[in-house]
């Protein structure tokens, strides 16, 4: 993964849990389950039984889309650090093989349940 790549990763706010999305079912590999979804600025993150995708529609009408996927597999460790009085965000920090990746994570998503859904996907308690 490119350091750009990582950049653009890093620079994601989950600000509220959605829907799934309808239109990445057909993405899932066999026995791949989607477990929860958020909102981000420009489009959305869901989490699955095996891997992490977000979406990121790009220009003006959103037609073009980069997806990124991150393997639970390869998370190494992460950390979840909530919100202070002052703070406006949570942060979620994963340390994978590609690198150190920092998520912020809106007010109104909890981030212990975000560590929790990590951790059993992570462990394999899902």
């Amino acid at each position: 993964m490119s350091s750009v790549s990582v950049a653009a990763i890093t620079a994601w706010t989950l600000h509220r849990q959605i829907d799934i999305p309808q239109d990445i079912f057909p993405m899932l590999t066999p026995g791949e389950q989607p477990v929860a979804a958020f909102a981000t600025f420009r489009d959305s993150a869901v989490f699955t039984t095996k891997r992490m995708i977000v979406r990121d529609a790009q220009g003006l009408r959103g037609k073009k889309v980069e997806m990124y996927s991150l393997p639970y597999k390869s998370i190494d460790m992460w950390s979840s650090e909530n919100s202070g009085t002052l703070d406006f965000n949570a942060e979620l920090e994963l340390w994978t093989r590609a690198g150190k990746f920092k998520i912020n994570v809106g007010r109104d998503v909890d981030v212990r349940a975000l560590d929790n859904l990590i951790a059993q996907c992570v462990l394999g308690e899902q």
